[in-house]
């Protein structure tokens, strides 16, 4: 399936955002940790999503988490802690992206797991006991989601946990926002040195729990203004004091012409002047903006030199090549450097005869691709509707703001 997306001239919207992915999942395993009796509430509707609820309120023997990345970790975790034994399980890309780091973290832990299929890899073979805990040391610059995983659980560990995480720490706001959600639910984690996090063996409560709005959703509708000829567009929902990393974007879009004017129901994004001739930050703390701001760029004509991505290489798809691959056919000629850096130097060729964006069953590459018809018309993007993952109502709302959605044969 293919779609063609045409732009509005203007765009005047008023946008309710899906709830934070993010947030969601962590709320539904700490609650699980928890013997919750309440179900958070404003739960995202996205597919991970769903997965995780499935998974946490099913009796079936194998989970099959398809390609829900956060619920492979979280769930890998959770059910070391949980009494029986069940196999994991996802899509053939999820049997790709390698589980070895926390499988041998849990281990040291005293969790019973065995690869059911490719050593260092899922499907997994889970035996759930109580496990003791203790201190680990694992490298820093791992998926957040992996020392994530760890600490939801231990609150549950007999003697607690003691992490240290050395070099370079990555994406380290999605572990504040784990430690953050954590002590909504009563656990005592915090941070104790730079490098070290001590979680105390103390039970978490069961309170009511509501999920703010998806900041990283949010990044697409600054992507729509920045790109439109005149915007003004209202994003409910989300607000400055979130927990979440990703409202780093509201500051960020300043220098691509978004003001942001924060109400009582949420974000209002202005069209103001650019500023910015040229772009160049490490997203080491904000991976899931790095597609969002590469097309923005590339399509403004801001050349751009962007760092920190060395995560994207095992998202739903290896996102350095896939953003290469697709606006250069577009005509933009990105470079993939040293160290997990993606540049563009303003370099063009010539557009491919009816490109066909891939969106490679990651999400992202299509909600971050979309935006772009504002400045780059003749183009169709595949398998749209793999925006449920995360946005399931991505193509409603664009269609609200004024967008024409077009099945493409």
């Amino acid at each position: 399936m293919q779609i063609k997306v045409s732009a509005p001239a203007s765009i005047h919207a008023e946008i309710q955002l899906p709830a934070s992915k993010s947030i969601s999942n962590r709320a539904l395993i700490i609650n699980a940790l928890a013997k919750g009796t309440y179900t958070p509430d404003n739960l995202s509707d996205c597919d991970d999503t769903m997965v995780m609820i499935k998974a946490l309120t099913s009796q079936d023997e194998t989970i099959d988490i398809m390609a829900a990345g956060t619920a492979m970790r979280f769930l890998t975790a959770f059910l070391s802690v949980t009494k029986g034994t069940r196999v994991i399980t996802g899509s053939q890309r999820m049997q790709q992206r390698p589980i070895e780091v926390l499988v041998n973290a849990l281990k040291m832990l005293g969790a019973e797991i065995e690869y059911a299929g490719n050593e260092g890899f899922p499907p997994l073979r889970i035996s759930g006991n109580p496990l003791e805990g203790g201190a680990i040391s694992l490298k820093g610059n791992i998926s957040s989601q992996y020392i994530s995983a760890l600490l939801m659980i231990a609150p549950v560990l007999k003697n607690g946990l003691k992490l240290t995480l050395t070099g370079d720490i990555i994406s380290k706001p999605y572990i504040n926002l784990t430690l953050q959600l954590m002590k909504d639910f009563g656990a005592k984690a915090e941070w104790t040195a730079n490098d070290c996090i001590e979680v105390l063996p103390k039970p978490y409560m069961s309170v009511p729990f509501k999920v703010e709005s998806d900041w990283s959703a949010a990044s697409y509708w600054y992507q729509m203004a920045a790109l439109a000829p005149e915007a003004k567009i209202e994003l409910l929902g989300v607000f400055p004091d979130s927990y979440q990393g990703d409202s780093k974007v509201a500051e960020l879009f300043v220098d691509l012409g978004v003001e942001t004017i924060f109400t009582s129901r949420g974000a209002l994004l202005m069209k103001t002047s650019r500023n910015c001739e040229r772009m160049d930050y490490n997203f080491i703390n904000e991976p899931d903006l790095a597609q969002t701001f590469v097309v923005t760029c590339a399509v403004l004509g801001i050349p751009f030199r962007f760092s920190g991505l060395q995560s994207l290489k095992i998202k739903e798809t290896d996102r350095m090549a896939a953003l290469i691959a697709e606006l250069g056919k577009l005509g933009y000629v990105l470079k993939e450097e040293e160290n997990s850096v993606l540049s563009w130097d303003g370099e063009h060729q010539h557009i491919s005869e009816n490109p066909a964006i891939m969106t490679y069953e990651d999400h992202r590459m299509a909600l971050a691709f979309a935006p772009a018809c504002l400045r780059v018309p003749a183009f169709t993007i595949c398998e749209p509707l793999v925006v449920s993952k995360s946005y399931p109502h991505y193509w409603e709302d664009l269609s609200k703001a004024g967008f024409s959605i077009q099945a493409v044969d």
